[in-house]
């Protein structure tokens, strides 16, 4: 397979994803037995902040996944497989943030909920990690401008969000709304400029 085939299907897949966040928001079911809009909306801000973590999350993946691929110059089966279980814990993230969107308020469930939600981020970003450890392994697979230096730094950028939603998943039997805002702070700290990876000429200017 090109890598312009595993690329185009995993934007396809992402793009599907993160559509599905947005279906999962709630609407009233009939306007007219629902005057106070505001306070509706108000009532259920848990699916917004929720949705808008889980939204910023998919797509830094999905810029830090196109740098991935722009390091490689082809593919071969062991690269292919470890990219579909990296999109399968993308493909979980609207279940999961429609979890944590339903019970962050409940009386019971809720931690439940949280650790299950920042759990599938903790998992994501694992697999990715494996997906980066093992492309940066294999030589002959790379751009011949990744030095050893540059593949380390890569692999230490990509390893900073595993001890926060390990922290997070942890602490959701203490509260969900701890966990809800170390989410938050992972998704703006990857989103900031120069957090997010670029491409194989680039990558040790931005470090």
């Amino acid at each position: 397979m090109s890598k312009n085939r595993l690329e185009s299907f995993s934007d396809g897949v992402i793009a599907v994803a993160i559509t599905l966040l947005a279906l999962n928001l709630p609407l009233p079911g009939d306007a007219a037995a629902t005057p106070a809009l505001a306070h509706y909306l108000g009532r259920h801000w848990p699916s917004f902040v929720a949705y808008v973590i889980s939204f910023l999350t998919i797509g830094i993946v999905w810029i830090n996944h196109h740098a991935m691929l722009r390091r490689i110059v082809a593919v071969e089966t062991s690269v292919l497989l470890l990219n579909l279980m990296l999109l399968m814990t993308i493909c979980a993230l609207p279940f999961t943030t429609a979890l944590m969107a339903d019970y962050l308020r409940a009386s019971h469930g809720e931690n439940l909920a949280a650790a299950i939600w920042c759990g599938t981020f903790l998992l994501m970003t694992a697999v990715f990690l494996a997906v980066q450890a093992h492309i940066l392994s294999k030589e002959h697979l790379l751009d011949e401008r990744l030095t050893p230096e540059v593949r380390r730094m890569i692999m230490r950028r990509n390893s900073l969000g595993l001890a926060p939603y390990l922290l997070g998943t942890a602490v959701a039997a203490l509260t969900p709304y701890l966990t809800l805002a170390i989410c938050g702070a992972v998704a703006v700290f990857y989103a900031l400029p120069g957090t997010t990876e670029l491409g194989p000429g680039t990558d040790a200017a931005d470090a």
